[in-house]
């Protein structure tokens, strides 16, 4: 979590702990420079929450509700919190994606994004975030 303070200080935001009503788990306050999140949140689920509405304030997102908005900032989150060689070593060793998951520390749902949109396998080797041209991959394993 110290290091997505670090990370929100250098986007120009502060972030705050509340009690929010369900079923509001965080949110961006952009007028105020702040991300909210949830009391009662466990911590694999705040350091997603506070990781997605970064997501939010890295891209200027100003209205609530907007699905392409909701997606932007949940790939901002997995790519911020999972680290390719770190997948790489433990999906060898835990096949199970829940347990996979509670290992990285991030929440199932930004491990599924993060492995649709940014792992692809081609034969026995796996790349992370393919681009175009000559190193297209900017992880392989």
């Amino acid at each position: 979590m110290r290091a997505l303070l670090t990370h929100a200080a250098s986007l120009g935001v502060s972030v705050h702990v509340a009690h929010l009503p369900a079923p509001y788990r965080g949110f961006y306050d952009h007028q105020n420079g702040r991300v909210i999140y949830d009391f009662n949140l466990t911590p694999i689920e705040r350091v997603g929450v506070v990781a997605h509405e970064l997501g939010h304030v890295f891209y200027g997102h100003t209205e609530y509700g907007n699905a392409n908005h909701e997606r932007m900032a949940d790939l901002y989150a997995a790519r911020l919190l999972i680290e390719p060689a770190t997948l790489a070593r433990l999906s060898r060793e835990i096949p199970d994606p829940d347990e996979l998951a509670e290992e990285l520390g991030v929440e199932r749902r930004l491990l599924d994004v993060y492995l649709r949109t940014d792992v692809r396998r081609l034969g026995q080797r796996t790349y992370v975030r393919a681009r175009h041209g000559s190193r297209q991959f900017a992880y392989a394993e």
